[in-house]
């Protein structure tokens, strides 16, 4: 799988490299436990969508800045949207390219709050028959996945002792990960095999990264995205299993019987707290032609020891 190769970082990486020291804020114990991912189709800077990008994106950045999650995944933001969400959320670190390699196209793009979490690994692949060829697959409108493997920062609190000794040669015991996958799938009905078979390739890609390393149990994997299907659709039905009885490579959706085309799914010991498609505007008026949607977890605790 492809690991550092054909990835644009949206952020100097004098920013990035500070993520591995900085504290992680005034938050409790309790709140370092749970975890609230956004997906997002920005709508790319159509010049005939009203209204204009330039009024759209200070409304995106008041969005975002209401709901703080900690994970975003962006869909169709060309270049200038991307750089323009990232220079004015500083709380955040972009990775991500364009369909096409580099600038172009539209991004798959992946934010994540710089104070909370350490980048551990990120890639991407096309949906094609070749996923390592950057822009590769149709010539309009290729289909792309970002992903990232990312590690809560997990400095003490006041009044807390910290797992790591200062001799610490543990491996993953006290270490608490997860994986974020994000994507938009391809829109017209004649693409259905295009479809069923980007499905097949993200499952695939997924269930390799079971027992990765030393870990005893697999990490929690999130998978989110501009899917263009229904719920209960072929699509859906074939990443989302409703009951323990599924393929151990399906998700689960966090709004029970999905909703719309755009979805937050997950994989691992996780509850799901709270799960909103959010109707946010300013006088009818919205930031985008998709409603973001928001999904908060708490993670179990069966799952791995942080």
């Amino acid at each position: 799988m492809k690991r550092l190769n054909h990835i644009l970082v949206l952020a100097t990486l004098a920013p990035l490299f500070q993520v591995a020291s900085v504290q992680a804020g005034e938050e409790t114990g309790a709140e370092r436990q749970t975890l609230t991912l956004m997906t997002y189709n920005l709508k790319f800077a159509s010049p005939t969508f009203e209204p204009p990008w330039d009024v759209r994106r200070e409304m995106q950045v008041d969005l975002i800045r209401q709901y703080t999650p900690d994970v975003i995944g962006t869909q169709e933001g060309l270049k200038e949207q991307i750089d323009y969400l990232a220079d004015v959320l500083t709380d955040y670190v972009v990775v991500g390219e364009g369909r096409k390699g580099g600038d172009d196209d539209e991004h798959m793009a992946i934010f994540f709050k710089r104070d909370k979490f350490r980048l551990r690994e990120m890639g991407s692949f096309q949906l094609s028959e070749t996923p390592e060829v950057i822009g590769s697959g149709p010539e309009v409108n290729p289909r792309m996945v970002t992903w990232v493997r990312l590690a809560f920062i997990t400095r003490p609190g006041e009044g807390e002792t910290s797992p790591h000794p200062g001799d610490y040669r543990g491996h993953w015991e006290n270490t608490r990960e997860f994986y974020v996958f994000n994507t938009h799938f391809f829109n017209r009905q004649s693409e259905f095999l295009a479809k069923w078979n980007s499905t097949r390739l993200i499952l695939n890609r997924v269930h390799a990264l079971d027992r990765f390393g030393k870990w005893e149990k697999e990490r929690p994997v999130f998978l989110l995205g501009d899917f263009n299907s229904q719920p209960q659709g072929r699509i859906y039905n074939a990443l989302v299993s409703d009951s323990d009885n599924g393929s151990p490579q399906q998700f689960r959706d966090s709004i029970e019987g999905g909703k719309g085309i755009d979805w937050i799914l997950y994989r691992g010991d996780l509850d799901v707290l709270h799960h909103e498609r959010i109707s946010y505007n300013v006088n009818g008026a919205y930031p985008s032609d998709h409603l973001p949607v928001l999904s908060r977890f708490r993670f179990s605790e069966n799952d791995p020891k942080r």
